[in-house]
C-alpha cells in the first residue's frame, strides 16, 4: 500500500509555495500588462502564461526528486528519503539540466500552457456568463467554469507532461540518454508509439486537475475577496 505514496514529501513541500507563486505572480503580471494595452481577454491568458513559467522554475527541482522516488522499484521502507535522493541527484548530475533541473523545458511548457488556458478560459468565460444573485447558484457557476477550465487545460498540456516524465524518469537503456529535450522527446514518442501516446495518463490527470482546478480558483477568489473586505 505504501508504494502508492512514494515521493509524497516533495509535493507536500512544494504545493503551498507553488500555489502561492501561481496566484501571486498572476496578479502581478495582470498589473504589468495594463501598460501593454492588450484586450482584457488576452491579458488574462498572457498573465496566466507568465505565472505558469514562473511556477515551473520554482517547482521543477521538487518534480525531479518526486519522479525519481516514484520510479524507484524498491519498497517504500527501502528507498532513500527525499533529502537523500536530492543529494544523490546533485552529486551525480549537479544543479543543471542533467541534475536537479532536468526536464526544465518540459516543465515550463507543462505549467505555462496549463496556466495560460486555465486562467484565460476561467476569467473570460466567467465575465461572459451572467452572475447569479443566489449565492449557491453563483458558487456552482464558478465551480463549473473552474472544472471545465482545469479539464481543458489538462487536455492541452499533457504532451508536455508526458515529455517531462520521460526525461525525468529512468531511461529505457541504463547509461544511455534517450529522452533528452522536450520537443525531441515528443517527436520520439509520437514516432515510436503513435499520437495517442502523447496523451497517456490523461484520465487520472483530469480526475486530479479538473475538480482540483475548480477548488483552487474558488478558494482563491473567496479568500481574496474576504481578505480585501476584512484586511
Amino acid at each position: 500500500l505504501l508504494g502508492f505514496y512514494k515521493g509524497i514529501l516533495p509535493p507536500v513541500l512544494a504545493e503551498t509555495p507553488k500555489r502561492a507563486v501561481k496566484f501571486f505572480t498572476f496578479e502581478q503580471y495582470k498589473k504589468l500588462l495594463r501598460y501593454a494595452s492588450l484586450p482584457p481577454g488576452l491579458a488574462f491568458a498572457v498573465a496566466g502564461l507568465g505565472s505558469g513559467l514562473t511556477e515551473a522554475v520554482v517547482v521543477n527541482p521538487f518534480e525531479v526528486v518526486k519522479v525519481t522516488l516514484q520510479t524507484n522499484q524498491n519498497s517504500f521502507t527501502e528507498q532513500p528519503s527525499s533529502f537523500v535522493q536530492a543529494q544523490q541527484i546533485i552529486k551525480t548530475g549537479g544543479l543543471g539540466f542533467q541534475g536537479l533541473n532536468k526536464g526544465l523545458t518540459a516543465t515550463l511548457g507543462r505549467h505555462g500552457v496549463f496556466n495560460m488556458v486555465y486562467f484565460g478560459f476561467y476569467f473570460n468565460v466567467k465575465n461572459i456568463l451572467p452572475v447569479n444573485k443566489d449565492p449557491n447558484l453563483e458558487f456552482l457557476r464558478k465551480f463549473g467554469i473552474g472544472l471545465v477550465s482545469g479539464t481543458i487545460a489538462s487536455i492541452i498540456n499533457i504532451p508536455f507532461d508526458v515529455a517531462k516524465s520521460r526525461i525525468q524518469g529512468p531511461q529505457p537503456v541504463p547509461g544511455e540518454i534517450k529522452y533528452r529535450t522536450c520537443f525531441k522527446t515528443m517527436a520520439t514518442v509520437y514516432k515510436e508509439e503513435g499520437f495517442l501516446a502523447l496523451y497517456k495518463g490523461l484520465l487520472p490527470k483530469i480526475m486530479r486537475l479538473g475538480p482540483g482546478g475548480a477548488v483552487m480558483l474558488l478558494v482563491y477568489e473567496y479568500v481574496y475577496a474576504w481578505l480585501q473586505d476584512t484586511v
